[in-house]
């Protein structure tokens, strides 16, 4: 047989919770008639049937733990283990504030840009950016987790508008507060130094000129087509008459006829 430990009372206080030897597993026994008489030692009530224990999917502390370290939420955790959420908030709630601590730590730890560390740390980065970009810095969120291999992903929320943003980074704690580098694009827009770039590329406007219009000049006549010129009606030309022909006499004598010598 196996030896169990009762470690408490279910949220319910209807059931006891007990534990194997070496914490390995966890038990459920309910609280009924049959558990009272054992605990009374009526023999003759206990020994009827034999004692219901209820084997349930509870975590350990430590595995909660390690899944809200990771970045579970407790109604995450609650929900998958099928166990109360002030069980699982007990235990979450160290590391939980481990996780703001990482947070808190990572925002005074330097951008990494291309050319090196930068000389803001990310808060001042991340207030710049927001503000210069017309959003309220105030309006953010900061929380941290972390992974399989150790290192920290941090996570920034804020709102634009309606549209609910997160941007992530990966927090390696150092010397002068250590660095932060971008693990998406949303991250590195952020700490972008050129703070005045929008999120999302806009096509400018063209400046539109709204002063009043000058008053159109009068518009001249339409010049009237012009006639050539008439040309006088040409005078029929005198026919040429004839030439007298002379009398033979005056062609002898060197006179005309009609003129007087």
């Amino acid at each position: 047989m196996r030896e169990l430990k009762v470690v408490g009372l279910d949220a319910g206080g209807k059931r006891i919770v007990c534990e194997s030897a070496d914490s390995s597993e966890t038990f459920v026994l309910r609280v009924d008639e049959r558990l009272r008489a054992a605990v009374r030692g009526d023999k003759a009530v206990s020994n009827q049937t034999q004692i219901d224990i209820e084997v349930t999917s509870m975590l350990r502390p430590k595995e909660i733990q390690a899944k809200i370290r990771a970045g579970a939420s407790v109604e995450q955790v609650a929900a998958a283990a099928g166990a109360d959420i002030a069980r699982v908030q007990r235990f979450a709630n160290p590391v939980l504030l481990e996780r703001a601590r990482a947070a808190e730590l990572a925002t005074a730890a330097h951008p990494v840009l291309a050319d090196g560390p930068s000389v803001l740390t990310l808060l001042e980065t991340v207030i710049t950016a927001l503000v210069a970009r017309g959003l309220d810095p105030d309006a953010t969120n900061w929380d941290a987790w972390r992974n399989e291999d150790g290192r920290w992903t941090v996570q920034l929320a804020w709102k634009a508008g309606r549209t609910d943003n997160v941007a992530h980074f990966r927090f390696v704690p150092g010397a002068h507060g250590g660095t932060v580098s971008a693990s998406d694009e949303a991250a590195s827009e952020l700490i972008d130094p050129n703070f005045s770039r929008p999120l999302r590329s806009v096509t400018p406007v063209a400046q539109l000129d709204f002063e009043e219009p000058a008053p159109a000049a009068p518009t001249p006549p339409a010049p009237e087509p012009q006639q050539p010129p008439q040309q006088p009606p040409q005078q029929p030309r005198a026919r040429k008459g004839r030439p007298s022909v002379p009398a033979w006499e005056d062609v002898l004598l060197g006179v005309r006829s009609g003129n007087t010598r």
